[in-house]
């Protein structure tokens, strides 16, 4: 491994010098530095040359690639003053939380100011004497004026041990460039002293070589099998398309942050990945590796296989698109199926996590208010997004990531099991040249007549989204997984159920600490989220426990008398208690040649 991480290495710098043969001139050129990083805090630089209007309008970005949720970047910036090409201080105005102008300038506008950042994720930065972490969205000033033009970013490492990993193309004096203002926005960068694996993949088409920056606290050993757990997954995806993307110089990077003080996350970009746990790839038993299935399936759907309505991405406000469910969940729903195709998952284990999604869905009440196009659209409210006052997103929210990996999962088997030869790896190879591979935004039209076409039967297309995808139905997923040689029944048929709500211990008592969701007997019963539960039948329901005893007495069609205090008064009600709606998918120790086969080349590795 070594031996193959040094001559990739050696490729990597061949290509930056013969990139600095035709060189960019940047317009606009950043230093960062970081003697402060003990406090989270970086000094940032933005020089912009050629300043031809009499007011340069400087931004910080409201929002973020891979997010469509606004964020505040600007509240983490301070500090700042301007200065001409001699130094003279110039007049900084704030026009508006986060934009400022700047005037009486020579043609010349230098920024400096202050950034703070404690979060290490794919949205934030994180700076400390470990690494900078830095999400260009959050990290740097801009201006639209300079949208179209190039940009260099330059370092100074504050630890010689310290890399630099980054998507953007190194030159020969030490400067990273991006073409453009998106480039660089879509370009994160990782500071530290991380280790690289990296290897070579090849289609008909092209080669490139594959990056895996690792900054962590675990073994070399472990980074070793995650390794090829990644090279496994990264060849099993160029099955599903065909083909690899053209990545840009020739390179595709994962930066991962395996540390403690992290949060958990994943963020693709154009050419390159962020992931961060804040488990160890051992305390995990490598479970990161279904994140990074999902990220680099981006590589093809969403990067480059984009939804029209997420065109061009604004920087100043939230991004809406009513197709998440399949740029989100369909991806969604391939991260793991090719952990099932890759041998990571074994089949009690997909069925597992398949079922999980599935329950997700079918029990949420969500679906009565909003289909999978209007749970896309809820983006801006709930994609790490921040609010001080409740919701009621447990009754009328489903994620588009949930809701869109199920409707995957349900075109996949309806395609496998009615039309011979066909499935969800074709249509999405289908859009792949037709719409990503040429640059070309799709629409939800563009969806339905991909796939009228694949099967040449509109009526079907038509009819799966508008019962599916822009309706509140549910496939027959019985009949569906029978065809796979796989059985869908109740968990759990004659157990006594009240409610999905999160109940916790507190005062001897057990207190509702989520919303209760509509149609279940403890909402039915008025019960809500921060209502208390004190008694059901003869039990006094002073622990967990005891809930469970409770319920064990009963079946479904009974009742009981339920006492519980909410905002301070004491109610006497009766409950019926129903069946617990939770489904469980298991194999069919009994399923035909043909199920079997079915199934197999749905689940194992493609050729």
């Amino acid at each position: 491994m070594r031996l193959l991480f040094a001559l990739s290495s050696l490729t990597l710098l061949s290509f930056s010098l013969l990139a600095t043969e035709t060189p960019l001139k940047p317009a606009v050129s950043y230093q960062l530095s970081f003697s402060n990083r003990a406090h989270h805090e970086a000094a940032i630089q933005a020089r912009f040359q050629g300043v031809s209007s009499a007011n340069l309008l400087l931004s910080m970005s409201s929002a973020s690639p891979g997010r469509y949720a606004p964020h505040a970047f600007a509240k983490n910036i301070y500090d700042l003053n301007a200065t001409d090409s001699a130094g003279n201080l110039l007049p900084l105005q704030r026009i508006s939380p986060s934009q400022w102008s700047v005037g009486q300038h020579d043609g010349t506008v230098i920024v400096r100011y202050r950034l703070y950042g404690d979060r290490g994720d794919g949205t934030y930065n994180q700076i400390d004497r470990t690494h900078a972490h830095l999400n260009m969205p959050a990290t740097l000033l801009f201006a639209e004026d300079y949208a179209q033009r190039p940009a260099s970013l330059r370092f100074d490492l504050p630890d010689p041990n310290w890399k630099v990993a980054t998507q953007l193309q190194l030159h020969s004096d030490g400067s990273y460039m991006a073409p453009d203002l998106q480039y660089l926005m879509d370009s994160p960068v990782e500071l530290s002293a991380y280790s690289q694996r990296s290897w070579k993949v090849a289609d008909q088409q092209s080669q490139a070589t594959i990056h895996l920056a690792l900054h962590h606290q675990g073994t070399e050993q472990h980074f070793d099998t995650f390794v090829e757990k990644a090279k496994a997954v990264v060849a099993e995806q160029q099955k599903i398309f065909g083909e690899y993307p053209q990545f840009d110089y020739g390179q595709y990077l994962f930066i991962a942050d395996y540390l403690p003080d992290v949060d958990g996350d994943g963020m693709e970009h154009r050419n390159s990945t962020i992931l961060t746990d804040e488990r160890s790839l051992k305390e995990a038993n490598y479970a990161q590796i279904e994140t990074l299935s999902h990220e680099f399936f981006h590589a093809w759907n969403v990067e480059r296989l984009r939804p029209a309505d997420l065109e061009p991405f604004d920087f100043h406000r939230a991004n809406m698109s009513r197709n998440l469910w399949f740029a989100e969940g369909v991806t969604n729903y391939y991260g793991k199926l090719v952990l099932s195709r890759t041998g990571h998952f074994d089949l009690a284990t997909y069925l597992d996590k398949t079922v999980t999604a599935l329950n997700k869905v079918q029990q949420s009440p969500g679906r009565q208010f909003f289909a999978a196009t209007g749970m896309s659209e809820m983006a801006p409210f709930v994609d790490a997004a921040i609010s001080v006052d409740p919701t009621n997103y447990a009754n009328s929210y489903i994620s588009y990531y949930t809701f869109g990996e199920v409707l995957g999962l349900a075109l996949d088997l309806t395609l496998r099991s009615q039309f011979e030869g066909l499935s969800l790896d074709l249509l999405m190879r289908k859009l792949w040249q037709e719409y990503g591979k040429v640059g070309r935004p799709y629409t939800e039209q563009d969806l339905q007549q991909a796939l009228a076409e694949l099967t040449a039967n509109p009526d079907f297309a038509k009819n799966f989204f508008n019962h599916y995808v822009n309706g509140q139905q549910l496939p027959d997923f019985e009949a569906l997984f029978v065809a796979m040689g796989l059985e869908l029944a109740a968990a759990k048929p004659t157990q006594a159920f009240l409610t999905a709500a999160t109940l916790v211990e507190q005062d001897k008592a057990l207190k509702v600490d989520s919303n209760t969701l509509i149609g279940t007997p403890l909402y039915q019963a008025g019960v809500d989220k921060g209502d208390v539960l004190l008694t059901l039948g003869r039990y006094k329901l002073s622990s967990k426990a005891q809930w469970d005893k409770a319920l064990a007495r009963h079946q479904a069609g009974e009742s009981a008398e339920l006492r519980f205090r909410s905002r301070g008064k004491t109610y006497t009600t009766q409950v019926t208690f129903s069946a617990d709606p939770s489904w469980v998918l298991t194999e069919n120790k009994e399923a035909t040649t043909a199920q079997l086969a079915r199934r197999a080349l749905w689940l194992k590795a493609q050729r």
